[in-house]
């Protein structure tokens, strides 16, 4: 568990399932993704999530604010994909509910479990990315002081999301 100044960085309990579906199933929230995913994609991302704990030591960490309420989540996770344009890599990402944008959370959480990825993973490259259009992920990005990449921005084909262009950021132990 991690402590910030407003938020609880927690590893997932089932008791967090049903909150994890209700972000994925927000329209506005899942925009940037091609729009809301099915009940049965969530609890394979909650699932992949779990097991990702135990396996390498870092991943997604549920967010609670301060009256314990889930905020959504923030964290690293590794990449295992060799066909994914950057390889298999480590990434940190992070989706917030709605009720909890514009109150610089994601900024909050993201450099704590940063800085507990680091510290697991040492001189291991951390690489973030999002669309053009996520200008949200993109202020968090610099807030963090990643360092934007542009030599190694992709284009994927999703089934969901037709053509999808990612911009990159990295983050090193001698960045953060």
């Amino acid at each position: 568990m991690i402590r910030t100044a407003r938020l609880v960085l927690q590893p997932w309990s089932e008791r967090l399932r049903e909150d994890f579906a209700a972000l994925h199933a927000d329209p506005e929230v899942m925009a940037d993704q091609g729009g809301p995913i099915s009940p049965a994609a969530s609890d394979a991302k909650f699932d992949r999530y779990r097991a990702a704990f135990e396996r390498d030591g870092v991943s997604r960490w549920a967010v609670e604010g301060g009256r314990g309420q889930f905020v959504g989540y923030v964290g690293v996770m590794f990449r295992p994909e060799m066909d994914h344009p950057l390889g298999s890599h480590y990434e940190i990402g992070w989706r917030l509910a709605r009720s909890a944008w514009g109150l610089g959370y994601a900024t909050e959480a993201a450099r704590s479990a940063l800085d507990h990825a680091v510290g697991v993973l040492g001189d291991q490259e951390i690489v973030s990315y999002t669309s053009e259009t996520n200008q949200r992920s993109r202020a968090v990005m610099d807030r963090l002081g990643l360092k934007r990449e542009p030599t190694r921005d992709f284009t994927i084909e999703d089934g969901r999301m037709g053509s999808w262009r990612g911009l990159v950021w990295t983050a090193s132990a001698g960045q953060v």
